[in-house]
């Protein structure tokens, strides 16, 4: 990392967690931030729904709620961008404060409640983008009011579908209520089937799943993706489990906790719905990714993609190359001549 990044990075540091954020939009929005230093190497490359992905990092859900910033951080070095969540209207979220770094656990716990300026704005981004290159995917979310989570699924669908690379149903934020509960055998199934019968033919469609699930619950995710045609999951959501490792004075606030101490319980959970779904249905790894050794992991457990975001809060993003450089090297010392071909591997014995 060069010195004016150390220097950035710990000025930001010193705002409070999300104004820090706002300003680093405004900084990328601005161009002042550099492009990272370009790493392209074809172990990492990979093709999935018909879309070429150069390395399997992407940008989690979160960061860029309102696609003010895809192309910036595509030229940071990752493979991909998720936007949003969007929700059909505009909603200012929770309560502030409602975003804590837990820089002792390298961790974050917010409870931003889906703050976001809502379909038409994200559309117009898009749109304004839509025939620069790499792949942006768009992440919908529903509006705390709307009772009907359907309807406002679908409306992201018919909205924003031609103009993202792919979708992905959130529902398992921890900071919408009675939004988890949509993960149940009956809601899942009649809701991926509406929002199905919105989805143009050829659309990637991804359901992103939340940690804190039941044996049961895992077992009837993974049927009804396979039965319903969904083309991917999402592993996983940020937990409301507060492991007793976290020693920053942050620990209890409440809302979804992200960052390192997810690793170890994402990582199983991948591997189990890897298992599950008999590698059947492509999955993106997310949770505690901070190092090349770790998406190695989440790679080898399964995952055909990754994500990251709060690692990126600590590391900056001098941390994307070190992670496909990273990876690409674990790749070949392992004898893997793809990333393909190493994805899953734990479960090969």
């Amino acid at each position: 990392m060069s010195l004016l990044a150390s220097v950035s990075l710990a000025l930001l540091r010193l705002l409070p967690a999300e104004p820090a954020h706002t300003v680093t939009l405004r900084l990328l929005k601005s161009g002042l931030v550099p492009a990272g230093r370009p790493f392209h190497d074809p172990i990492l490359a990979s093709r999935l729904w018909g879309l070429d992905f150069p390395n399997p990092l992407g940008l989690a859900a979160g960061f860029d709620k309102n696609a003010e910033v895809p192309d910036a951080m595509l030229r940071q070095g990752l493979g991909f961008v998720e936007i949003g969540s969007v929700t059909p209207k505009p909603q200012p979220g929770n309560p502030r404060p409602r975003l804590f770094r837990l820089s002792a656990d390298r961790a974050v716990i917010n409870r931003l409640g889906f703050n976001n300026l809502g379909l038409d704005a994200a559309a117009a981004k898009l749109a304004a983008r839509r025939h620069r290159p790499g792949i942006v995917g768009a992440n919908l979310g529903k509006n705390k009011d709307q009772p009907d989570a359907l309807a406002d699924f679908a409306a992201g669908v018919r909205r924003l579908a031609p103009l993202a690379d792919y979708l992905v149903i959130n529902i398992s934020s921890p900071n919408t209520p009675g939004l988890r509960a949509l993960q149940g055998r009956e809601p899942l199934q009649d809701l991926i089937d509406g929002v199905m019968a919105e989805l143009p033919s050829g659309k990637p469609l991804l359901l992103k799943i939340a940690p804190d699930l039941t044996l049961e619950d895992r077992q009837d995710i993974a049927e009804i993706a396979l039965m319903s045609g969904l083309s991917g999951l999402i592993v996983s959501n940020t937990t409301i489990e507060r492991p007793q490792s976290l020693a920053s004075p942050h620990a209890k606030e409440t809302g979804g906790l992200s960052g390192q101490p997810l690793f170890v319980s994402a990582t199983a959970l991948l591997a189990d719905m890897y298992r599950l779904t008999e590698g059947r249905l492509p999955l993106i790894g997310v949770g505690g990714i901070g190092s090349a050794e770790q998406a190695y992991a989440k790679i080898r457990a399964g995952a055909s993609l990754l994500q990251l975001y709060s690692a990126l809060i600590y590391g900056g993003p001098a941390l994307i190359g070190q992670i496909t450089l990273g990876l690409a090297q674990l790749l070949r010392r392992d004898g893997f001549t793809s990333l393909t071909a190493a994805i899953g591997a734990d479960h090969r014995g």
